[in-house]
C-alpha cells in the first residue's frame, strides 16, 4: 500500500506551520479548525479522521505547543456523544482526562472546562487533588479525586488509541524540530577551523536521525489509518525512540549549551522525555505488539 497526504492535508499542515511559527494561541488554533477536528458534525465539528489529527498533532508537536490537546481533541469526542462537544469544537471548552492505568494524572485539571474520568467502560467527573510535578515544567499534572458518575464512555477502547496516536504524532513532530535545529546549529558551529557539519561523525549521527524519524513515519500514518491496537502501539515506540535518539543526537552537536535552561532545545528534550511515557510507556505498547503477532 502507498500512502500519502492528500492536498487538503498537505494545505492544513502547511497552515498550521505559518501559524505556530507566530503564535501558539488557543482560539488562533480553534480558527483554523484543529479543536473541532475530532468532533461529529452533527456538534459542529468536522468529523476529520485518525489520519487528519495526526497531522494536526505533528505540526503541535514540532512547535512544542504546551496544553491538554490530545484530551480534547483526540480523546474525549470518541468518549461521549454530548452537546457540550460542540463548545470543545469552537475552542470555549477545554477537557481533562484520566484514563487510569496508564494515564493516572489529570494534564492542566486546574484550568479545565470539562473533567472526565475513565472508570473501565464509565465516565465519572473528578476534581483536581494535589499538584504534581513533571520531567517536563510545561505539563501541569493533578492527583484525581473521583465525582460523580455521568454514565457510559461510548468507545473507550478507540479513545485511548487515539490519545496514543495524537502523543506519536507529536513526538514525531517534536523529532524533526530536533533534528532540524541540530543540522541547522551543526552548519553554524565551527571547530578547528570549520563547521561541525562537515565532519563525517557528525553527519553520520545526524543520518541516524533521519533514518529512525523516516522509518517512524509509515507506521504512524499506517497506525492512523487502521486504528488497529498492535499497529498504533507500534507507531508509538517508533515515534518515541525516533525523539529520543533525535534529543541524544542533538545535545552530543549542541554540547553543554544544549543543557541550559534558556536554550530552546534543553525545553524540548523534557518535553520528549514525558512523552515518551505519556499515554503508556514503551513496555506497555511493546507488550500491545507482542500479545498481537503472539
Amino acid at each position: 500500500m502507498r500512502f500519502g497526504l492528500t492536498a487538503e492535508q498537505t494545505a492544513f499542515a502547511a497552515s498550521l506551520h505559518d501559524l505556530l511559527s507566530t503564535t501558539d494561541d488557543w482560539p488562533k488554533l480553534a480558527e483554523l479548525g484543529v479543536t473541532a477536528l475530532g468532533i461529529p458534525e452533527k456538534h459542529d465539528g468536522l468529523g476529520a479522521s485518525p489520519v487528519d489529527l495526526v497531522v494536526a498533532f505533528e505540526a503541535l508537536g514540532h512547535h512544542g505547543v504546551p496544553g491538554p490537546w490530545t484530551d480534547t481533541v483526540a480523546v474525549l469526542p470518541a468518549l461521549l456523544d454530548d452537546p457540550v462537544l460542540a463548545s470543545v469544537a469552537s475552542g470555549e471548552t477545554r477537557a481533562s482526562v484520566v484514563f487510569a492505568p496508564h494515564v493516572p494524572y489529570a494534564l492542566d485539571a486546574d484550568t479545565a472546562d470539562l473533567r472526565v474520568l475513565v472508570d473501565g467502560k464509565r465516565l465519572r467527573t473528578f476534581t483536581p487533588g494535589a499538584s504534581l510535578s513533571s520531567v517536563d515544567p510545561s505539563r501541569r499534572l493533578f492527583e484525581v479525586v473521583p465525582g460523580e458518575d455521568l454514565g457510559p464512555a461510548l468507545d473507550p477502547a478507540r479513545a485511548f488509541d487515539l490519545g496514543v496516536l495524537a502523543t506519536a504524532a507529536q513526538l514525531l513532530g517534536a523529532g524533526n524540530w530536533l533534528l532540524s535545529t541540530s543540522v541547522a546549529y551543526a552548519g553554524q558551529r565551527r571547530q578547528y577551523g570549520r563547521e561541525i557539519g562537515k565532519y563525517q561523525a557528525v553527519k553520520h549521527l545526524l543520518a541516524d536521525v533521519v533514518t529512525a524519524l523516516e522509518l517512524a513515519r509509515p507506521l504512524l500514518h499506517g497506525a492512523a489509518v487502521t486504528l488497529a491496537p498492535e499497529d498504533v502501539s507500534a507507531a508509538k515506540v517508533a515515534c518515541g525512540d525516533a525523539a529520543l535518539l533525535a534529543a541524544r543526537t542533538g545535545l552530543q552537536v549542541h554540547g553543554a549549551i544544549g543543557y541550559t535552561a534558556e536554550h530552546p532545545l534543553g525545553r524540548r528534550l523534557l518535553r520528549v522525555r514525558a512523552l515518551t511515557t505519556a499515554w503508556g510507556t514503551a513496555a506497555v505498547h511493546r507488550r500491545r505488539v507482542l500479545a498481537a503477532v503472539g
